[in-house]
């Protein structure tokens, strides 16, 4: 996808202050130092639109990024950092749970797990929480270049099985350092939310190649 214009909208806390044009919605979720900033800088080209930090649980709000005016990246509270207080928590997880539940405008669910652990037990309700939403979702393995290509495969499996993953759910390894995966993710955005295609045709990831042949 050619990135013509992006930026930040809105931190937003609830349902009023959810843009109202109505754009396909892309949500990103995962642990905080997961690197989910990183990932929206790579997917859109910029350094520091999404700011990374050095202190985990610091996104406290539904994070919107506008694309293209085509659509909109949104960007969770990360899970799973323990300094953060349980109500504040509590208050994110009613957040989440409300917008997926009744987010029309919500496309796909991108989950970003880091490839060189096992998933871990807050990854491992957050995908079991979507599927039971059955929201269209997409398991982003990121820091992919932390790992040798040789142990891709091994990695790949582990994450699977660890999140009970169907085939039919797309695992994509990705690098904000590299770029892997980049082309892939944005083919599998556009098909979901319908942006129409501007992008060359992109070979199959090599997970997917992987696994139809085995």
């Amino acid at each position: 996808m050619k990135i013509k214009q992006s930026e930040f909208v809105i931190s937003a806390v609830g349902p009023s202050q959810y843009p109202e044009d109505g754009l396909p919605e892309v949500a990103l979720c995962g642990r905080s130092n997961v690197g989910k900033s990183s990932l929206i800088n790579k997917m859109l080209l910029r350094r520091n639109l999404a700011r990374t930090s050095g202190q985990p649980g610091k996104t406290q709000t539904l994070n919107y990024y506008k694309i293209n005016e085509d659509l909109y990246f949104v960007d969770f509270p990360g899970y799973g950092y323990a300094r953060v207080a349980k109500t504040q928590r509590l208050s994110w997880g009613k957040m989440i749970e409300l917008y997926l539940q009744e987010r029309e405008p919500l496309k796909l669910v991108l989950q970003l797990v880091d490839l060189r652990h096992a998933p871990s037990a807050e990854d491992v309700k957050m995908y079991a929480w979507l599927s039971h939403y059955d929201i269209p979702m997409c398991v982003v393995a990121t820091k992919a270049d932390k790992v040798s290509r040789s142990q891709w495969i091994k990695h790949s499996k582990v994450i699977r099985q660890t999140l009970g993953m169907p085939g039919h759910v797309p695992l994509n390894l990705f690098s904000s350092e590299t770029g892997q995966g980049r082309d892939e993710l944005w083919s599998l955005i556009e098909q979901v939310a319908e942006i129409p295609l501007n992008t060359p045709t992109e070979p199959a990831n090599i997970m997917q190649e992987t696994e139809d042949n085995g």
